[in-house]
C-alpha cells in the first residue's frame, strides 16, 4: 500500500512538473488581471483566510483517513515508540496525502494553481545535493562543538543497513508532507497574497513550530528552535518558490540528527538502531537534553549561521526570482 501511494505521489509530481510552464502561464495571466483590481488588504485577508480553511480541510481529510487505519492496526493506541517504522511511513503518506487534497480544493476554489506549491523537479539534482552538503557541514560544526565541550559522548557504534535506509526513507516523507504543508501552502500562499516575504516567513515558522507543540519535552527552546528551523527551509522558497532544497535541507537535516548522530529528533525517538549511540554526562542546553539536538542553544546559533547564509545568497542575486 505504501508504494502504491507513493507512486501515486510521484505521478502527481512528475505530472504536475511536466504541465507547471503551460499552465503557469495561463493560469498566473488570469489571476495576475484579477488580482489587480483587488485591494491588496483584501488579498492579505483572504490569503489568512485560505490557511484556516486548508487547515479545517486537513484535518477532517486526515480524521477519514484515520478511521480505518486506526482499525486496520490497532496497535497505534499505543505509544509512538512502539509503532513500526513501516507504519509510520503509512501515517505520513495519509498525512501527506491529506494536505494535498486539502491544497487542492482551496486553491481549486480560488482558481489558483496548483504549481503555486512549489512541487517542481526543476533542479532537483542539485538541490538535494547541496541540501545534503549544507546540513552535513552545520552537524560537523554544531557536532563538533558538542563533543569538544563535553556536552555529549559517543558510547558506541551500532551499524544497521536496513534500518538506516528504512528511516532514510521515513525521513524523506516526513519531509516532503511538512514543506508541503508548512511552505508550499502557508508560506506560499502568503506570498500569493502579498504579505511581505520577510514577515510570511516569520509567521509561517512560528506555526511551523506551533504545529510540534505537543511533542514530548517541548519548551522554550525547543520551540524558538523550531521556528528557527522554519525560517532556515522558508529562506530559499521565499525566493525561488521550489520546495526541491527545502525538502532536501529537511529531510537530511533529520535524518542524520537522528539516524546518523542517534539524538532525538524533535522530543521524538524514531528508532533504537542508530548509528552513533550516544551518552550525555548531564542534560543541559548545550546538548538539548530530552529534546534531542533540537533543543539545544548550538543548534539556534547553527539555524541563524544557516538562514543567513542562505538569505545572504539569494539576496546577491546568485538565484534569480521574485
Amino acid at each position: 500500500m505504501i508504494s502504491q501511494l507513493a507512486l501515486f505521489f510521484f505521478l502527481l509530481l512528475f505530472l504536475s512538473d511536466i504541465n507547471q510552464n503551460e499552465i503557469q502561464m495561463e493560469t498566473e495571466e488570469t489571476v495576475k488581471e484579477e488580482c489587480v483590481a483587488m485591494s491588496k488588504t483584501k488579498r492579505i485577508w483572504l490569503a489568512f483566510v485560505d490557511i484556516v480553511l486548508f487547515t479545517v480541510l486537513f484535518m477532517i481529510f486526515l480524521f477519514l483517513f484515520a478511521i480505518p487505519f486506526a482499525i486496520a492496526f490497532p496497535e497505534l493506541k499505543t505509544q509512538a515508540g512502539g509503532m513500526s517504522v513501516y507504519l509510520m511511513m503509512l501515517n505520513e503518506v495519509l498525512m501527506l496525502a491529506s494536505g494535498l487534497i486539502a491544497a487542492c480544493m482551496v486553491l481549486g476554489f480560488r482558481k489558483l494553481p496548483f504549481s503555486g506549491l512549489g512541487l517542481s523537479l526543476k533542479g532537483w539534482g542539485r538541490s538535494l545535493l547541496n541540501g545534503a552538503l549544507f546540513v552535513v557541514f552545520l552537524y560537523v560544526v554544531g557536532f563538533g562543538l558538542s563533543l569538544l565541550l563535553g556536552a555529549v559522548e559517543v558510547a558506541g557504534v551500532l551499524f544497521s543497513p536496513i534500518s538506516l535506509l528504512s528511516s532514510l526513507l521515513l525521513y524523506f516523507l516526513v519531509a516532503v508532507t511538512e514543506e508541503v504543508i508548512g511552505r508550499g501552502f502557508i508560506l506560499g500562499r502568503m506570498l500569493d497574497g502579498g504579505v511581505n516575504k520577510f514577515v510570511a516567513l516569520l509567521i509561517s515558522a512560528v506555526l511551523f513550530s506551533l504545529m510540534h507543540l505537543f511533542n514530548p519535552s517541548f519548551a522554550f527552546v525547543p520551540f524558538l528552535n523550531i521556528m528557527l528551523a522554519g525560517c532556515f527551509l522558508g529562506a530559499s522558497y521565499i525566493y525561488t518558490r521550489n520546495l526541491c532544497f527545502p525538502i532536501a535541507l529537511h529531510w537530511f537535516w533529520n535524518w542524520i540528527q537522528g539516524s546518523v548522530l542517534g539524538y532525538k529528533v524533535s522530543g521524538n525517538e524514531f528508532s533504537n538502531k542508530n548509528l552513533l549511540i550516544l551518552h550525555f554526562p548531564e542534560e543541559n542546553l548545550i546538548n538539548g537534553g530530552t529534546f534531542g539536538f533540537e533543543g539545544s542553544i548550538l543548534c539556534s546559533l547553527l539555524l541563524v549561521l544557516g538562514t543567513v547564509i542562505i538569505l545572504r545568497h539569494y539576496y546577491k542575486g546568485l538565484v534569480i526570482r521574485d
